[in-house]
């Protein structure tokens, strides 16, 4: 049997399910790209808002409809499910279970686009969110819109449809909260939209920009891929029940978001949500320390035929390598607000990182590395560069992408695979990726 809504009544005493009726809600979320780190992240934050309004109907209506832009699985797995599913919190010390209900359905856009726009264009929808990974904002190398990339199937098309048809019916701007790793997201997105409704929607640009807003957040949890042991084990903890959609992840979660709304929230910000006027030293740390670490423990981790990021931790001279990116190269670019340790940072991610319950897989981190590596490391080499400093750690984890992009890791899967991979076996790999003609030209100049 199938985890559903039927059977709430009937799971175990001890896990923690929806404490509001699910059915009264209406749905003020309409979310882009539902996969694992949305339902452990976002969603699961959604939820415990919602659980407040058992008591308060000024916490109600925030289910959120989902968007798979085009795969069908998720939702093959979460409709029959009623949209229920489990995020099973792993630490050494064992497992801990919930039932998350704040999803009421998820759409396939490549199936029913209508239904994608009308949930846009719904009176309810106050919010629409993206987790669509770095190369989902369709970006040419220079940060600009690549309009041959955001086609009908992107979450471009839906939400400018979606805004076109409130804007006829006179009704409000909606927040749009990107929730993926691009530094300065809200603003990136806020750019990107007003290109894509410049050339598709010009009469929409000026609506647009008195109606909505797009804060930028910073996201943080290890949400590892979900593995078939991993359903079993929570099956297990049901009582028997099958759970298609469960996520696993780490105890620590961490959301800070710009508090500029063009509508209403939910109330996040009392479930463990940071409501902020300036998110970028958060980002800039995350962005820069963990994902930078993160990437280096992938690329090293799997040249030394590591499968999983708390293996590559333990080797002492990768933990080593680590804790030189996050405190010598990484902290030194970073200037934290009052109260940030970025210290203490880099000790309590050392000691998540080696959390051995969460087979975080380094080939999954490894993947897009053409999005990622800009951020996570060329700011840092830039910023140090022009103070006279080196970086080591990062210059090594440079060379063991260089590795894994020749092959030696599998088939490398990144948006630029076939380019990055003619450079990478050249005769000198740096300058014919980053160089003049190269793939990632004009991102960071490579010296020495």
């Amino acid at each position: 049997m199938r985890l559903s809504p039927e059977a709430l009544a009937a799971l175990p005493a001890a896990i923690a399910r929806p404490l509001y009726d699910r059915d009264a809600q209406a749905v003020g979320i309409v979310h882009f790209g539902i996969g694992a780190f949305h339902r452990a992240h976002q969603a699961w934050y959604t939820d415990a808002a919602m659980n407040l309004g058992a008591e308060r109907r000024d916490d109600a209506d925030w289910m959120i409809t989902g968007v798979s832009l085009r795969s069908p699985g998720v939702a093959r797995q979460m409709n029959p499910q009623g949209g229920l599913y489990s995020v099973a919190e792993q630490s050494a010390e064992g497992m801990a279970l919930r039932i998350v209900g704040a999803v009421r359905n998820v759409l396939v856009a490549s199936e029913e686009p209508d239904a994608v726009i009308a949930a846009v264009a719904a009176p309810s929808t106050h919010i629409v969110s993206l987790t669509v990974t770095e190369k989902g904002y369709c970006r040419a190398a220079d940060g600009s819109l690549d309009f041959d990339l955001a086609h009908s199937l992107s979450f471009y098309y839906f939400v400018t449809q979606g805004l076109l048809a409130r804007a006829k019916a006179g009704l409000p701007g909606v927040t749009l909260l990107s929730c993926d790793n691009l530094a300065d997201n809200g603003a990136k997105l806020e750019s990107l939209m007003l290109q894509y409704l410049e050339r598709h929607e010009p009469d929409l640009v000026d609506w647009f920009s008195q109606n909505c807003t797009c804060p930028s957040t910073m996201i943080d949890r290890i949400v590892p891929a979900t593995t078939d042991e991993d359903r079993a084990s929570v099956a297990a903890a049901l009582g028997g029940l099958l759970d298609e959609a469960c996520v696993v992840t780490e105890p620590f979660s961490q959301w800070v978001i710009e508090d500029r709304f063009a509508a209403p929230r939910p109330r996040w910000e009392a479930v463990g949500a940071q409501l902020v006027t300036e998110v970028a030293p958060y980002e800039t740390a995350k962005l820069r320390m963990l994902n930078g670490a993160h990437s280096l423990l992938a690329y090293c981790g799997l040249r030394a035929g590591y499968a999983y990021v708390h293996e590559a931790i333990a080797d002492p001279d990768l933990r080593r390598l680590a804790g030189q990116l996050m405190r010598n190269e990484a902290a030194p670019t970073i200037t934290p607000t009052p109260g940030q340790d970025l210290d203490a940072y880099a000790d309590a991610l050392i000691a998540r990182f080696a959390n051995p319950s969460l087979n975080h897989r380094l080939i999954q981190i490894a993947m897009d590395g053409s999005q990622k590596i800009p951020q996570r490391w060329l700011e840092t080499l830039a910023h140090n560069q022009a103070q006279g400093r080196t970086c080591p750690a990062i210059r090594e984890g440079l060379s063991a992408w260089i590795h894994h992009l020749q092959g030696h890791n599998g088939p490398v899967d990144d948006p630029l695979a076939d380019k990055l991979s003619r450079a990478a076996k050249s005769n000198e790999p740096l300058n014919a990726l980053f160089g003049e003609g190269g793939p990632m030209a004009g991102i960071w100049r490579p010296q020495g």
